[in-house]
């Protein structure tokens, strides 16, 4: 295992998807507030530019489509660990026909595909949190027991213990890995609960990075060669306390990006890449 940590946050490859113009009236969201296309195509162009110049990752872009308002978030479809992806079934079934871009996709890089068949399985990659020794998959309105029964069978090699996820969206809606063993997570009660239920199903004892805001706890981590440790977060124009809390971390390069738009519509980082790292690249 000591070998599998040594190796976390490191990715070769990024999958990203445009954003369709149907988006700012029909994706899904809690909350009415209007969104500006332009604006979150900006976010996404920026974001997108930073994982290929500044990060150097291949990025693989998919095409939006117009009559799947939600395919930005590519992160719901598939979940990749190691050599594996496991294509999903997300909870929404307007959202099941985005699978088959991002199945192709991975197809294209010589993953080992492994598809959801069980028809009462529900699976968001928003809620699974992969540790680099665990994951936790948070059982929430989009993700059922069935599917986290499934991403167990799929992953074989690590443990996979649930989280009850009752007032967010998804899992990663308030927390994210900030680097090997340490968990970024909201000070909210709710995220803190969920905190103290990881804690108590792993046997390992992580740190935790708690921020103010719940919305900043979601980053997206990488260690990559020449950079080192890495954090893509919120821009301290949003949540200024939190990025206070991040300039603590003195060994990471802080990279902030705008999510102003995106979480309109429940949006964060993780939600616009799925990250994959190729051997023997």
């Amino acid at each position: 295992m000591a070998g599998l940590m040594a190796d976390f946050g490191h990715y070769t490859h990024a999958i990203v998807r445009g954003i369709p113009a149907s988006f700012p009236k029909e994706a899904l969201r809690s909350s009415r507030s209007e969104v500006d296309l332009a604006k979150i195509r900006g976010e996404l162009e920026a974001y997108v530019e930073v994982l290929t110049t500044r990060l150097g990752l291949d990025v693989v872009e998919l095409p939006a489509d117009e009559s799947l308002p939600d395919c930005l978030f590519v992160e719901d479809v598939a979940v990749v660990c190691g050599d594996t992806a496991l294509i999903t079934t997300p909870g929404p079934e307007s959202r099941r026909r985005e699978i088959e871009a991002m199945k192709g996709a991975l197809k294209n890089l010589n993953l080992n595909i492994v598809e959801m068949t069980d028809e009462n399985a529900t699976l968001d990659g928003g809620d699974v949190l992969f540790t680099g020794r665990e994951f936790f998959v948070g059982l929430s309105k989009r993700t059922n027991q069935r599917g986290a029964e499934i991403l167990a069978d799929a992953f074989k090699d690590y443990a996979v213990s649930t989280v009850p996820v009752l007032e967010a969206l998804h899992l990663k809606s308030f927390c994210s890995m900030g680097g090997p063993g340490l968990i970024v997570i909201g000070s909210s009660e709710p995220a803190q609960k969920a905190l103290k239920i990881m804690q108590q199903m792993s046997d390992h004892r992580y740190d935790k990075l708690t921020v103010p805001d719940d919305q900043a706890a979601n980053c997206i981590y990488m260690n990559l060669p020449n950079k080192g440790h890495v954090l893509l977060h919120c821009s301290a124009d949003e949540f200024p306390e939190s990025v206070k809390v991040f300039e603590k971390l003195k060994d990471h390069m802080l990279i902030p990006l705008h999510t102003v738009e995106l979480a309109k519509v429940d949006g964060s980082l993780t939600c616009c890449s799925v990250l994959i790292k190729k051997a023997n690249i």
